[in-house]
C-alpha cells in the first residue's frame, strides 16, 4: 500500500491557477451571440489578472497584462487605436490570476506558432491545464487581427463574424504577448485547431490585437509557477 500511494505522489499534477471562461467562441461565432457575456470592471481581483477575447458585438480586442486592460480599434483611417481601460464588455472571455512565473528560454527551433504551441505542450506536461502564458522580448515580424464588425451585423459562421475584420503586419518589434494554452477548449477560448489563443501588444503600447502569425527573434516564455 505504501508503494503505491509514493507512485501516486509522483504522477501528482502541478496546480496550475485557476482559469475562467465565459461564455464560448463558438456560441459567439455560430449562434450569433455578440452581446456582452462578461463586463471586464466587474472582474474584482486584478492583482496579477492575465486576460483576453474580443469586445462585444465584435468591434475590437481586449488582453489585460499583470492587470492592465488595453483595448484596441480600427479608427476610419483603418489605423489602430489602443486605450487603456476596463469600461468593456467581451461576448466570451478568459481569464486568471498569476502572481509568479518561471522563466523558460525558448529553443532557437521556435520560430512560429505551431512550434511554440508544440514546445508549451512538451514542458507543461507535470502542470494542470488550462494555463496562462505570457511571453516578452523581440520578434523579426508578426501578424495581428482586430475585429471591426459593422455596426448591426447578424453573425451565423466565423466567415460572417469576421467580415470587416483588418490585419497588421509588424515588424522588429518588442513584445508582450498574453495567451492561453489548453488542450480540451477548442471552440471554448481557442479556434478549433489549435491549443493558445494568444494576444500580441507592442512594447510601445500601439499596437495590439489577436496574433494569427509570428516570426520569433528573441522571447522568454512564462508559465506560471506551480511550485510556490
Amino acid at each position: 500500500i505504501s508503494y503505491t500511494v509514493a507512485c501516486n505522489n509522483t504522477t501528482q499534477k502541478n496546480i496550475a491557477p485557476k482559469v475562467i471562461a465565459v461564455n464560448a467562441m463558438r456560441n459567439v461565432m455560430w449562434n450569433g451571440q455578440l452581446q456582452p457575456s462578461i463586463q471586464l470592471d466587474t472582474i474584482s481581483n486584478k492583482t496579477g489578472l492575465y486576460g483576453l477575447g474580443p469586445i462585444s458585438y465584435l468591434t475590437g480586442e481586449i488582453v489585460i497584462n499583470n492587470g492592465t486592460c488595453y483595448s484596441s480599434k480600427v479608427a476610419k483611417d483603418s489605423s489602430l487605436v489602443v486605450t487603456k481601460t476596463y469600461n468593456l464588455g467581451a461576448p466570451f472571455f478568459v481569464y486568471s490570476n498569476v502572481t509568479n512565473w518561471q522563466k523558460i528560454k525558448l529553443p532557437a527551433h521556435v520560430k512560429t506558432i505551431k512550434q511554440l504551441e508544440q514546445f508549451i505542450d512538451s514542458v507543461s506536461t507535470n502542470n494542470t491545464r488550462p494555463f496562462p502564458f505570457k511571453l516578452e522580448g523581440s520578434i523579426n515580424s508578426a501578424s495581428i487581427h482586430v475585429q471591426n464588425l459593422p455596426p448591426g451585423s447578424k453573425v451565423s459562421s466565423p466567415a460572417e463574424g469576421h467580415i470587416g475584420q483588418v490585419s497588421y503586419k509588424l515588424s522588429n518589434e518588442d513584445v508582450l504577448i498574453t495567451g492561453f494554452f489548453s488542450t480540451q477548449h477548442k471552440g471554448v477560448f481557442t479556434h478549433h485547431d489549435s491549443f493558445v489563443h494568444m494576444h500580441l501588444l507592442t512594447k510601445d503600447e500601439t499596437k495590439m490585437g489577436h496574433l494569427d502569425a509570428i516570426d520569433i527573434n528573441n522571447l522568454i516564455l512564462y508559465l506560471p509557477d506551480t511550485t510556490r
